[in-house]
C-alpha cells in the first residue's frame, strides 16, 4: 500500500480525498501534455526545414512557435489546478475535523434549546452553535473558491489557446498550395514579413490579454469568528479566565486560501525559472 491517507476518514472527506487523489492525476496528464505540445512543435519545424521549400519551411517554423505556447497553456492551466485543488484539500481538512458534530446534529439542537432555556449565558452555547454553523458555512465558502479558481483557469486556457490557434489560421493564409506544373518553377515566397508580423500580433495578444469574468462574491466575508454571523457572536462574554476581556470565545484563525497567481502577461518566450508545485 502506497499511502495511508483516506483510511480511517469521514465519510464525506474520504469522497472528497477520491476527487483530489483524481485531481492529481489529471493534473499530471495535462502536465504532460504541455511536455507532448512543445516536442511536437520543435518536430515540426525540424520537418519544414528539413523539407527545402521556402514557404514550408517559415511557415512551420512560426506554427511550431504557436504550438509551443499552446503547450505552455496547457502548463500553466495544470499550476491553476493545483490551487483549485488546495482549496479542496482545506474543504476535506473541515469536513474531518467537525463531521462527528454533524453526525450528532440532531442531538446537538436538543442541548442547545435546553441551554437556552436554562443557561443562556453559557459558553458551551456558543461552542455547540459554532459546531453546527462551521462546517456549512466553511464548506459553502471554500467551494466557492475552489471552482472560482477552476471555471477562471478554464476560461483563461481556453480564451489563449483561441487567440493563437486563430494566429495560427492567419499563417496558413501565406501558404500558396496552387498545383504547380512539372518543370515550372514555385515562385518564391514573399509573405515572410507578414508571418513575422503574425508571431508579434500573437505575442502582444497575449501579453495584454485581460480576464473578463463575473464576480463570484462571498457572504462569509462578514462572518465573525469562526464564520459565525456577527449577530451571534456580539455580547457573548466567555468564562475562560485564559481569554479575559475578550469579548468572543477564542479560536484557532482560520487556513489562509492559496494564493492565486496572476494569470496575466504571458509571452511567447517561455518564462524562465517557473515555479513547481509539488503535490501530495
Amino acid at each position: 500500500m502506497a499511502s495511508l491517507r483516506g483510511i480511517q476518514q469521514p465519510e464525506l472527506s474520504k469522497k472528497l480525498f477520491k476527487i483530489i487523489k483524481s485531481e492529481n492525476h489529471a493534473i499530471g496528464a495535462f502536465e504532460s501534455a504541455s511536455r507532448e505540445r512543445i516536442s511536437i512543435a520543435s518536430q515540426l519545424s525540424d520537418w519544414g526545414e528539413a523539407t527545402g521549400d521556402e514557404s514550408i519551411s517559415d511557415l512551420s517554423d512560426k506554427i511550431g512557435v504557436l504550438l509551443s505556447e499552446i503547450g505552455e497553456q496547457e502548463d500553466v492551466y495544470a499550476q491553476n489546478l493545483e490551487d483549485y485543488r488546495g482549496v479542496l484539500k482545506q474543504i476535506r481538512n473541515t469536513e474531518g475535523s467537525v463531521q462527528p458534530s454533524r453526525d450528532h446534529k440532531a442531538k446537538i439542537s436538543d442541548e442547545i434549546q435546553k441551554l437556552k432555556y436554562k443557561e443562556p449565558q453559557s459558553t458551551k452555547l456558543v461552542q455547540l452553535e459554532q459546531e453546527l454553523v462551521r462546517a456549512e458555512a466553511q464548506t459553502r465558502q471554500k467551494l466557492k473558491e475552489a471552482y472560482d479558481i477552476h471555471s477562471a483557469a478554464v476560461i483563461e486556457r481556453a480564451e489563449k489557446q483561441t487567440l493563437l490557434a486563430r494566429h495560427m489560421r492567419r499563417l496558413l493564409l501565406l501558404l500558396d498550395d496552387t498545383p504547380v506544373v512539372p518543370g515550372d518553377v514555385r515562385p518564391p515566397f514573399e509573405h515572410a514579413a507578414q508571418a513575422r508580423q503574425i508571431l508579434i500580433d500573437a505575442e502582444e495578444d497575449l501579453r495584454e490579454w485581460q480576464p473578463s469574468l463575473e464576480p463570484v462574491p462571498s457572504s462569509a466575508v462578514g462572518m465573525g469568528t469562526n464564520l459565525m454571523p456577527p449577530s451571534v457572536t456580539e455580547g457573548t462574554v466567555t468564562a475562560d479566565p485564559s481569554v479575559a476581556g475578550d469579548e468572543t470565545v477564542s479560536q484557532p484563525a482560520q487556513a489562509q486560501s492559496p494564493e492565486k497567481r496572476d494569470v496575466t502577461g504571458t509571452t511567447i518566450v517561455q518564462p524562465e525559472g517557473s515555479a513547481e508545485y509539488p503535490r501530495q
